[in-house]
């Protein structure tokens, strides 16, 4: 558990991921390395604002958006695993997508030709598609939530983050929230988003893959937002020359400022770009990770190799989601919550990515404005790549055939046979493998015959050629297996594997109750732990069903401490004790239970009890009337005294409550005395 309300390398988050590095930071979160201590896999954490973490509305649509996410299968979407809380914290555990952002990859190489612009587009309008079918929209379809690995695939992030952000009591009813630059007009004018939404969306990022830039720029972010009410997303190749026909119409469809004349969905508009790159003949293409990322800046702070080891970085922050005015002219001030950043590499005076996509057709700027790339000439890549496979197949084979004459003149005098080491000790069978240029190590092995220590064989065993200076192990006996003990919160798979490397075939024994085992875990083993067996011999793994139940017992009237004896005997524990008066119960004495007696519940469950302050009023016939007040005030209870001579020497002759009453602390004792 993190404590101190602070997040650092090596915190263990709800007892199970471990935090290692921040890959970015945000206004709204901030998303770390992770190691799944329970599963031993890299994860992606991301730890939400307290600001938004305390807030129910936040936290209930924030917890069901990530179950909506979860349930879907699609390898554009990044995958989430878990979510929770962990003291203030709310947090969302998700697929580590080792490479870069997008805008990374954008802010390295610059605009993309349109073979390489539909590698993005393709996979995030599928990932959107199986989100818009089972009634999910994005609503911040922007670079920086597109995710690309380094093995080149392209994944979508972030789904539900605004519209929890948005149903927040953090931000106000009357807000629309998303990034400026990408958000669709209605989601200006009324602050709904839809399916087409995303589309928009995508639209717009299409937009920036082929220009470089996006479509509306202003000195706000207001300004910018509400550019899009009155005006069309300009066509790419007004500002690129070169651009295909239809990648402008493609763009122009999904930016209509009505929602009704826009591609309804991402599969719709999914199928539109596939006939597009069918009639273009548009090749294949791996996009690239970003080498200068954020992500990578993180794997290096723990040691990992990137591809810029060695490079300055500095961090860059990341276009914001916005917070601005649902109405035109209201007055209302926009605000900036700050999404996780991208990082951005100094460049050094040999850095060749800069702006441009090396290889990929696009040209050096022409002036301050415009640019214009070349469109590939297909077919003489086509006929290129065949004659680089030709290339390439002469030189494998000509490889293979060097490759067999090394190794057959290699292989003279290389081997060797391994010694018989039957019958000698440890000490004679290391002097017999150095003699045949082997080295030796000790491999501890089970057996039912050998005692403790003694020499079984070799492996590889004895007579096998081999190459010198490879490595035989000694096989030495450890005796007969033992069934190993139970680690706390072993889980099932490791308990099996603790079994097999002891020689013995788990099996399952079924469920068991078990008042220390987690439901699911190991509850014990059959035979016990330390039992020695055969090597080879069945070990049941029973599991754990959780606590078995008990019922609260009888200890009304018992004293405290016999009462905490007596739940401890079923495995009840007490969580707290309360007091109250009760006149059929000596003070001290437990009057009761919450859950009361007879109640059933399960072992290892706790409960309250409830403690008589009643005080015992003790005789006072015959004392004086000093001496009674004495053992009165001792008491707490008050004294009222009926006497006909006003002196402390008189006798107490009757008393009222009388001798054995139980009276509440404070009460008082009237008492009667003579002379």
């Amino acid at each position: 558990m993190i404590s101190g309300g602070s997040v650092s390398a090596g915190s263990l988050l709800d007892r199970r991921y471990r935090i290692d590095a921040p890959i970015a930071r945000g206004g709204m979160s901030t998303v770390y390395r992770a190691l799944d201590t329970r599963l031993d896999r890299p994860v992606a954490v991301k730890i939400m604002d307290p600001k938004f973490a305390e807030d129910p509305q936040f936290v209930a649509r924030f917890e069901f958006e990530a179950r909506a996410v979860a349930r879907l299968n699609n390898p554009g979407l990044v995958a989430v695993y878990d979510h929770g809380r962990d003291g203030e914290f709310a947090f969302l555990v998700m697929e580590l997508v080792e490479g870069g952002t997008l805008r990374e990859l954008l802010r390295e190489r610059g605009p993309m030709p349109p073979h390489a612009a539909a590698a993005v587009i393709g996979p995030v309008l599928g990932a959107l598609g199986t989100a818009h079918r089972a009634g999910l929209v994005h609503r911040d379809v922007k670079p920086e939530n597109i995710l690309i690995s380094d093995s080149g695939d392209v994944k979508i992030a972030d789904f539900g983050l605004v519209r929890a952000v948005a149903a927040s009591n953090a931000t106000s009813s009357s807000v629309i929230l998303g990034t400026a630059a990408y958000l669709s007009p209605e989601q200006v004018t009324v602050g709904s988003a839809n399916a087409g939404s995303d589309v928009y969306g995508v639209g717009v990022v299409l937009f920036e893959l082929l220009t470089g830039r996006t479509p509306f720029t202003g000195d706000t972010s207001l300004s910018i937002a509400y550019q899009r009410i009155d005006n069309d997303v300009p066509t790419p190749s007004d500002f690129i020359a070169g651009v295909p026909r239809e990648f402008d119409e493609l763009v122009g469809r999904a930016t209509v400022r009505d929602p009704a004349g826009r591609f309804q969905n991402a599969d719709e508009m999914a199928r539109a770009l596939r006939a597009v790159c069918t009639g273009l003949e548009l090749p294949p293409y791996r996009v690239p990770a970003p080498r200068r990322s954020a992500e990578h800046l993180s794997a290096a702070a723990l040691g990992a190799p990137t591809s810029f080891a060695g490079q300055r970085h500095q961090e860059s922050r990341a276009p914001e989601t916005e917070v601005v005015s649902a109405q035109p002219g209201s007055g209302v001030q926009h605000t900036r919550v700050q999404t996780a950043p991208t990082h951005r590499a100094d460049k050094t005076g040999d850095d060749k990515t800069g702006d441009e996509y090396t290889g990929m057709g696009v040209a050096p700027p022409l002036g301050a404005g415009r640019r214009q790339y070349d469109f590939p000439d297909f077919d003489a890549d086509r006929h290129r790549s065949r004659r680089a496979i030709v290339i390439w197949l002469t030189i494998v084979a000509l490889l293979a055939v060097f490759v067999g004459v090394g190794g057959w003149w290699m292989g003279s005098g290389r081997y060797t046979t391994v010694p018989a080491v039957n019958g000698l000790d440890l000490t004679g069978a290391e002097s017999a493998l150095d003699g045949a240029g082997l080295t030796g190590d000790v491999l501890g092995t089970y057996s039912d015959t050998a005692p403790v220590d003694a020499l079984i064989g070799s492996d590889p065993a004895t007579g096998s050629r081999i190459a010198k200076g490879e490595t035989v192990s000694l096989l030495v006996s450890l005796g007969r297996p033992s069934v190993p003990e139970i680690a706390p919160d072993v889980a099932i798979g490791d308990m099996q594997q603790h079994l097999r490397e002891r020689t013995f075939d788990a099996a399952d024994g079924g469920e068991v109750f078990s008042a220390t085992a987690p439901i699911g875990g190991v509850a014990a083993l059959d035979p016990p732990p330390g039992t020695v067996l055969s090597v080879g011999d069945t070990v049941k793994i029973l599991r754990s069903k959780g606590a078995p139940p008990v019922d609260v017992p009888d200890v009304a009237g018992m004293s405290s401490g016999d009462a905490v004896a007596a739940l401890a005997s079923v495995g009840i524990s007490v969580s707290d004790t309360s007091t109250s008066f009760d006149n059929g119960t000596d003070g001290g004495n437990v009057i009761g239970t919450s859950p009361e007696i007879g109640t059933s519940v399960t072992a290892g469950s706790t409960v309250r009890l409830q403690v008589s302050t009643a005080i015992t009023v003790p005789s006072l016939l015959g004392r004086s009337v000093g001496s009674a007040r004495t053992t009165l005030e001792k008491l707490e209870l008050g004294v009222k005294v009926r006497q006909v001579i006003d002196t402390d020497g008189s006798l107490v002759v009757t008393q009222n409550p009388g001798p054995g009453t139980r009276v509440a602390p404070g009460s008082s004792v009237t008492v009667v005395s003579l002379p």
